[in-house]
């Protein structure tokens, strides 16, 4: 063989162990008719419908927008429930390990059904009602969501490393399981940080 074979023989080679090797990640983002990856989408973005501009350093009584959003993808039109819940920095969010959602109640529900291969999207409005101040402590006694007022009573210390009192505005995904006939927690979830500390 000259030189100029193995070399040929070589690079067709290394891109078929390349194509071998990429094989897996290729099937996470292209579908096949019979081998298709089931998934849902769920997306926060802020008041421009994009990835940017998340309500951050809030007033009270100073309404912000979010857009809440869903894409189905799990080969059937399905039943999906979206809870909204606030949180400190202590508190529980969802655990990634044990795949359980957070222990917090929740404040506001969205309840709808997709189609396959379809998007929901709707706006999420909400304002911190009321706010008590302690020494290095803050204390949300109320919040507004949709226009529906909730009761909390959620406490932040100050934050010397990041200088603000911080808050969590998060929302889990659950799905109706056809299997188990129950609605079941879809491990996912979406958050955005608020910093309460202009408010003061």
């Amino acid at each position: 063989m000259t030189l100029e074979e193995y070399q040929a023989l070589f690079t067709v080679g290394a891109l078929v162990l390349i194509l071998l090797a990429a094989s897996p990640s290729v099937g996470l983002l292209v579908s096949f008719p019979d081998g298709r990856q089931r998934f849902s989408e769920f997306w926060v973005l802020g008041p421009n419908h994009m990835m940017e501009e998340y309500p951050f350093n809030v007033e009270v009584n100073g309404t912000s927008t979010v857009f809440v959003g869903v894409g189905n993808h799990l080969g059937v039109s399905s039943y999906y429930l979206v809870y909204v819940k606030f949180r400190n920095q202590s508190q529980p969010l969802p655990d990634a390990i044990s795949f359980e959602p957070s222990s917090l109640p929740p404040l506001y529900e969205f309840h709808f059904v997709v189609a396959e291969d379809e998007n929901w999207e709707k706006p999420l409005a909400f304002k911190i009602l009321r706010v008590e101040r302690g020494t290095n402590l803050t204390i949300v006694k109320g919040i507004s969501i949709n226009d529906v007022d909730f009761p909390v009573d959620s406490s932040a210390k100050w934050d010397s490393e990041y200088n603000g009192f911080y808050y969590q505005l998060f929302f889990e995904l659950w799905f109706y399981n056809m299997t188990s006939r129950s609605l079941q927690y879809h491990e996912r979830f979406v958050s955005i940080w608020l910093n309460l500390t202009s408010t003061i």
